[in-house]
């Protein structure tokens, strides 16, 4: 058995070689021709290294706490409700499956998928609205929770040694939102995807508890997207393969784009901002600053302490200090 292994793994990176030459797009990254790792290694004989990235990823302490971290609502009372985890398995689910159609790397562009929210603060955007007032208040550069994502897996796993990615997936974490774009397509896919998913899936959950009725949503954009989450992200899906095919690049048509984009606004205005986020808001304060000025922390290791909590352990915590 030794022998038929070691016969296999001998031919392993050969065979990947020659398969992504007959079928990946030329736009693809190749899995052997990645601008490599902050310290150089040896590659996995049985795995590429985008493969390697992703299995890394999966079984980080940062990953394992996505379970336990808010996609929309804190604490829900039901078991069908999206978690930090849940979202970023169903966005790479639909990363996949565009990257497949277009010929692009399918394992590069799942790494960044698994790995594009492990910076993300408890609390969802109302724990990382709460950090970048705090750091902006103190002379901070502020906080986002993509730039975090990257210095977990750069910095912060592994005892402060990092998980040591690849460059290409480590970018496409980095710019899943924000002002820059991926330099790769398979980047870029994981950063329009992102949206498809959670525009989706939290109009189903924001239905699921009470906070929108199906009637409430917006009669153009359901129109042309579809009545259903996954009738809508099939939409999404099919208009970003057919126009990107013909493009070169990861582009949605522009009645698509602009449909997708009424549905975000209309989840900013009627679900995102609509909570009531005071109570959470205060409670990252209330632990950022006796972490601060009480235990002596920098703030650099308060914001590395606060963001990666889960929801349950920052709600316990300020019930301990009082």
């Amino acid at each position: 058995m030794p022998e038929i292994a070691g016969q296999v793994a001998d031919a392993f990176a050969d065979a990947v070689r020659e398969h992504e030459e007959r079928w990946l797009s030329p736009l693809a990254v190749r899995s052997y021709e990645t601008r490599g790792r902050e310290v150089p290694e040896d590659d996995c004989r049985l795995r590429t290294p985008f493969q390697r990235d992703r299995d890394r990823i999966v079984h980080s302490k940062a990953f394992r706490r996505l379970r336990h971290k808010t996609q929309v609502f804190v604490e829900p009372e039901g078991d069908h409700f999206r978690t930090r985890l849940t979202h970023t398995l169903e966005a790479a689910g639909i990363a996949r499956g565009v990257a497949r159609a277009l010929r692009l790397n399918e394992d590069l562009t799942e790494a960044i998928a698994l790995g594009h929210d492990v910076g993300h603060p408890p609390f969802g955007h109302a724990g990382e609205e709460a950090l970048d007032e705090l750091l902006l208040e103190r002379g901070g550069r502020g906080f986002q929770h993509n730039e975090h994502s990257l210095r977990v897996v750069e910095r912060l796993e592994r005892d402060g040694r990092g998980l040591n990615l690849s460059w290409e997936v480590r970018d496409g974490i980095l710019k899943h939102t924000g002002p820059e774009e991926p330099e790769t397509l398979e980047g870029r896919i994981v950063r329009l995807v992102d949206r498809f998913a959670y525009i989706n899936h939290d109009i189903d959950d924001a239905v699921r508890a009470g906070h929108l009725a199906p009637g409430d949503l917006p009669p153009e954009p359901i129109e042309l997207l579809g009545e259903t989450g996954s009738r809508r992200i099939d939409t999404l899906v099919h208009d970003v393969v057919e126009t990107s095919a013909r493009a070169g690049d990861i582009v949605q048509s522009a009645e698509i784009r602009d449909a997708m984009l009424a549905l975000r606004s209309f989840m900013f205005e009627r679900v995102y901002l609509a909570q009531d986020h005071a109570p959470l808001r205060a409670a990252v304060r209330r632990i950022f600053e006796h972490l601060v000025d009480e235990r002596g922390m920098s703030l650099e290791e308060a914001t590395d302490y606060v963001a990666g909590m889960t929801d349950r352990f920052a709600l316990a915590y300020p019930a301990e200090l009082d």
